[in-house]
């Protein structure tokens, strides 16, 4: 009868343990999400403003790209190169 009296304890004392990071945890959730809804009240997100420089950024970024890709290959030839060798 004790080892019953013991394992019925333990149960209830992991359900409690159980139960209470539950409530913790719902409640955790239901307050971040309060206070995102709030900040997205409160804190409007910012516009980003076009200026026109995009055709400009991307003609200019492309040619690194290129650059980077030539001197890649470059690297690649000469490494087998000298592998060979």
């Amino acid at each position: 009868m004790q080892d019953q009296e013991l394992l019925q304890d333990g149960l209830a004392l992991m359900a409690l343990g159980m139960g209470v990071v539950f409530v913790f945890l719902a409640i955790l959730v239901v307050s971040v999400t309060l206070m995102s809804k709030l900040i997205d009240r409160f804190q409007p997100v910012p516009v980003v403003a076009d200026t026109g420089r995009k055709s400009l950024s991307s003609s200019v970024s492309s040619s690194p790209d290129e650059e980077v890709m030539a001197v890649i290959s470059a690297a690649v030839h000469r490494y087998r190169s000298t592998r060979r060798s």
